[in-house]
């Protein structure tokens, strides 16, 4: 009776974990997707990452005084991934933490953003997903920016992408100006 009993719970528990498995490396891909996109300069395969309600937020230090930048969409963020420049933009990601309940998703993760081979900034990336039919969307990303203590991480290491820094980029932007 006792391994009949361990069998099912077996059968239940071990597909459920797999599924939540499954869930996060889903959502990780959209996060990874995103910026692979950012290497690139691809907007077009940006954007569908997005939900239409998409925002962006920042948190840094500048002058001695904290600044929250709330960007109500994240088309200009687009925008700029799209536009020709010389230099690669890389964010590296490390320390992936992703938690799912259901269709909602969030991801934590340090990371260190590169002007080519220049260490630019780095900081916390925090992403909310929400799950639409069978699609994982990015509902918010929200990061802190500093260009003290970053940590360089290798070139094109897809989990550990990279910072941002304290005083750069456009309001909204999360992209250096």
């Amino acid at each position: 009776m006792k391994r009949l009993l361990a069998v099912v719970l077996l059968l239940v528990v071990l597909p459920a974990a797999g599924n939540a498995q499954g869930a996060e490396q889903d959502v990780l891909a959209v996060v990874h997707k995103l910026f692979d996109g950012m290497r690139q300069g691809d907007s077009a395969m940006v954007r569908p990452l997005f939900h239409d309600k998409a925002r962006l937020i920042t948190t840094l230090v500048r002058n001695g005084e904290p600044t929250v930048q709330v960007g109500e969409s994240v088309e200009p963020f687009i925008q700029a991934i799209g536009r020709p420049r010389n230099e690669v933009w890389d964010e590296r990601l490390s320390n992936e933490r992703v938690f799912v309940d259901g269709t909602l998703a969030s991801v934590w993760t340090d990371y260190v953003f590169y002007r080519g081979t220049t260490l630019s900034h780095c900081g916390v990336d925090h992403f909310l997903l929400v799950k639409e039919g069978a699609q994982w969307k990015i509902l918010e990303v929200a990061d802190t920016r500093r260009m003290q203590n970053c940590q360089p991480t290798g070139l094109g290491s897809t989990s550990g992408r990279g910072p941002t820094a304290q005083g750069g980029g456009a309001p909204g932007s999360r992209l250096p100006t």
